[in-house]
């Protein structure tokens, strides 16, 4: 698969839950999956990166099941999809050569994620009658798409 559609859909990951993208990259780079020690993002698999990448995803799990907690698309929350997005597509493209192109599709993918998956969030909530169940769905399919994605870089 060309790493630039698996930028795209860490992008996509990313901007259904922010953490999930950069920590399954981090994994990936950790276990030698995705060769980045020799590029400037080889920070994502040094040692202590991934558990706490780890930590991050789990806390931003945990926030999005409270009910203050903010929409995807207000900016600070829409920004940081499409950082985390952009890292974790650079990540991808820049163990194959292509950092730039990876930033390009992460971020595209942020988009499409935070985007429709807000839509798709909405439309599972109201069919569900209410939030929980359509956030516990979105986690899944977020975690399963991203060991996929960090899978088939190898």
């Amino acid at each position: 698969m060309s790493m630039y559609v698996l930028a795209l859909l860490i992008g996509v990951v990313a901007g259904l839950r922010t953490m999930t993208a950069p920590t399954a990259v981090s994994w990936a780079a950790y276990l030698g999956w995705l060769p980045l020690r020799e590029t400037p993002l080889a920070f994502f698999g040094f040692a202590a990166t991934p558990y706490v990448f780890t930590v991050l995803a789990i806390a931003e799990f945990i926030v999005d099941q409270l009910p203050n907690t903010a929409s995807r698309t207000v900016p600070i929350q829409f920004g940081a999809r499409l950082v985390s997005g952009g890292l974790s597509g650079a990540a991808i493209g820049a163990a194959h050569g292509g950092w730039v192109g990876g930033v390009i599709a992460g971020l595209v993918g942020a988009v499409i994620g935070t985007l429709g998956g807000a839509r798709a969030r909405g439309a599972m909530s109201r069919a569900f009658g209410r939030d929980r169940p359509a956030a516990l769905v979105e986690d899944a399919v977020a975690v399963v798409a991203a060991a996929l994605i960090v899978m088939a870089v190898q």
